[in-house]
């Protein structure tokens, strides 16, 4: 025995409706000259420079310390140095 289903055909959607897009302006303003060479040569170009100074001086104090750190482990300079705190606390 067979059976047999019968389907109604399924209706396509409705279509979807789209909002309608707003125009945007486009508005374009070009610098006057002044305004271009102040971009150019101001403050803003260089923003980074500060940042860059200080990695420079901080390299700088780190190889300083790692100088001093080396001559004040030498016996010559500790012995001077020990000599001074000996003589300033005998007062």
């Amino acid at each position: 025995m067979t059976t047999t289903v019968l389907t109604t055909p399924q209706e396509p959607h409705p279509p979807r409706r789209r909002r309608a897009r707003r125009p945007q302006a486009v508005v374009v303003v070009r610098p006057a000259p002044r305004r271009l060479a102040a971009r150019l040569t101001g403050p803003a170009r260089e923003a980074g420079m500060a940042t860059a100074e200080y990695a420079i001086a901080t390299l700088a104090a780190v190889g300083f310390a790692g100088l001093l750190v080396v001559i004040l482990k030498s016996n010559e300079v500790r012995g001077l140095l020990t000599g001074i705190v000996k003589q300033a606390l005998s007062l």
